[in-house]
């Protein structure tokens, strides 16, 4: 197979761009233009198929989370721009985005599900795997991972999913959605400790491993190695999703993990191979942070560029 019949996604919309977080704030819209512009200057980027996210149903975001809790975030983001708490913010073209950031990852399950794609990565904002069922923070309003991984069971059939979390920051609102549950292997790497204080030991199906300030790429890619194959390959997913935050970058502004672009090209590389071994190379991956922006560009592309691996 060659790179260019290797067919990946690439979910984004203009309406991810009006999603306003205020002056300053670093989950901001450049994000995203960043991300477009330089896969658009790549050799990658006629390779892409795109993907235009729809605005997902208030039964697919009831998957994870309580019909008042998507009340009040729709009122919230109509009488924005309003604060839900010291990190997340929410503007009138907040509700729209939300909804279609839910929307790219459940299109691109259907994608990948169906045999139309063979994986694809979704362009997002806002992020999401902070978000609890019925609470907003660190930036995050709906848990698009947590709602991806049950819309796969649900619409699917699906019994085996592992969500990878390799943001630096721990994804909170995953794991408390999904704890317990044996149906879903719950992996994640993450600077400890740091924002929000979980994160700190494994259990379960919850296999976290906090990292100190500084790791950088190896004791990553060691983690993926020593944890994380030997558990996926005793789960044998049948789909991974990844909540991508690219945020660990020793460029980063917002943390000091130390990894380098090449580093996410390498932990996208042993990603797909658990999923070439279990699924049918089936892989969805989500935004979440990363906040510089020539850093955060240029990861995503090392991020696509393995996945267009042949």
């Amino acid at each position: 197979m060659t790179a260019a019949t290797r067919r990946i996604g690439f979910a984004f919309h203009p309406a991810f761009l009006a999603h306003d977080t205020g002056p300053g704030h670093p989950e901001r819209p450049q994000r995203l233009t960043a991300i477009v512009h330089q896969l658009q200057a790549s050799d990658c980027w006629p390779l892409l198929v795109p993907l235009d996210p729809p605005q997902t149903t208030s039964e697919i975001l009831q998957l994870v989370h309580p019909a008042a809790y998507v009340r009040a975030i729709e009122q919230a983001c109509a009488h924005g721009p309003g604060v839900l708490d010291p990190d997340t913010s929410v503007s009138p073209g907040s509700w729209e985005a939300a909804r279609r950031a839910v929307g790219a990852v459940t299109l691109a399950i259907d994608q990948v599900c169906t045999g139309a794609l063979h994986a694809a990565f979704c362009a997002v904002r806002p992020p999401g795997h902070h978000a609890l069922s019925d609470r907003a923070m660190g930036f995050c309003l709906f848990n698009n991972i947590a709602i991806a991984a049950r819309y796969a069971q649900q619409h699917h059939g699906l019994e085996r999913i592992l969500i990878v979390d390799w943001d630096v920051h721990h994804g909170n609102g995953t794991e408390a959605i999904v704890t317990g549950d044996e149906t879903i292997l719950y992996f994640s790497t993450h600077q400890f400790p740091f924002y929000p204080g979980t994160g700190g030991c494994a259990h379960g199906n919850v296999l976290n491993v906090p990292l100190p300030a500084g790791a950088g790429d190896a004791q990553l890619v060691q983690a993926f190695r020593e944890q994380l194959l030997p558990r996926a390959d005793a789960f044998r997913p049948q789909l991974i999703l990844i909540s991508a935050g690219f945020d660990a970058h020793r460029e980063d502004p917002l943390a000091g993990l130390q990894a380098t672009t090449a580093g996410y090209g390498r932990l996208t590389g042993l990603v797909r191979e658990i999923a070439d071994q279990h699924c049918g190379g089936r892989l969805v991956s989500a935004l979440e942070g990363g906040y510089h922006l020539p850093a955060l560009a240029a990861s995503v592309e090392a991020h696509l560029q393995a996945l267009l691996r042949p």
